[in-house]
């Protein structure tokens, strides 16, 4: 089984040493690497190009936002299951694609998620919140219930079925994608309960008042659209992340 994990970055140049390093230090064999940087005006290229025997595509062109840069992604993935990796994230350790792949062959499912942590942004070792997942059941969604999207890994053949990221979300096209999937599609999925990502804290959704707001103005759009819900279950969903800080 190919696996293909798409990184999107954009002058990263203070963390994408990390996240390359986490990919090419993976244990699993049969990883398809993909790079889509934004046409980076600092130094992010160049610690890329350290890396590029192990990478098995690199794009730089001006893109219109993360989303879209992950769908150029997508549509350079030759591999049977997506994944996704920041450019301020890192795998929790080294075998987490060789256990993703291990529960794909074995439970033939078209999707699987794990659990995530959020560091602080300047030490990977010290952890802010705890997001357990728990196993889905579709009931979930309409009580606020999403996977880390970071951790949710995805077959090639549901992205064609399916589409991609919705382009006109900003922020929010992750959750439309997963309720695309989950609710609409009713795709499979399975839960890998460990924590497969790190991610740093201060991520474009929470680093202002502004993008809070039009996240959640954003994920009511998506809950509309995908049919799931409205107000009420925002109001779940933020409220399942209370819990999330106590768990260290």
């Amino acid at each position: 089984m190919k696996i293909s994990i798409i990184t999107a970055c954009y002058n990263n140049a203070d963390t994408i040493e990390d996240t390359l390093k986490s990919v090419t230090e993976q244990t699993y064999p049969n990883i398809e690497y993909i790079i889509i940087d934004g046409k980076s005006t600092d130094d992010t290229l160049k610690i890329v190009s350290k890396y590029s025997a192990k990478i098995a595509k690199i794009v730089s062109e001006p893109d219109k936002g993360i989303y879209d840069a992950l769908n150029k992604g997508i549509a350079a993935a030759t591999g049977d299951v997506i994944g996704f990796l920041h450019a301020d994230d890192v795998y929790a350790h080294s075998d987490a694609i060789k256990k993703v792949a291990k529960c794909f062959e074995n439970q033939a499912t078209d999707s699987l998620y794990g659990d995530l942590v959020y560091t602080s942004k300047d030490d990977l070792n010290k952890t802010v919140r705890t997001w357990i997942s728990g196993e889905f059941r579709f009931s979930d969604l309409k009580k606020g219930w999403m996977p880390p999207h970071p951790t949710f890994f995805v077959t090639k053949k549901i992205y064609e079925k399916y589409g991609n990221f919705d382009t006109t979300f900003k922020i929010a096209a992750d959750y439309d994608i997963v309720l695309r999937f989950l609710a609409v599609g009713k795709i499979s999925t399975q839960y890998l309960p460990e924590v497969l990502i790190k991610m740093r804290t201060g991520g474009a959704s929470n680093k202002s008042l502004k993008n809070i707001i039009q996240k959640s103005r954003e994920d009511i759009r998506a809950l509309r659209k995908n049919k799931v819900g409205g107000f009420g279950i925002l109001f779940m969903k933020n409220v399942r992340k209370i819990p999330q800080f106590f768990k260290k």
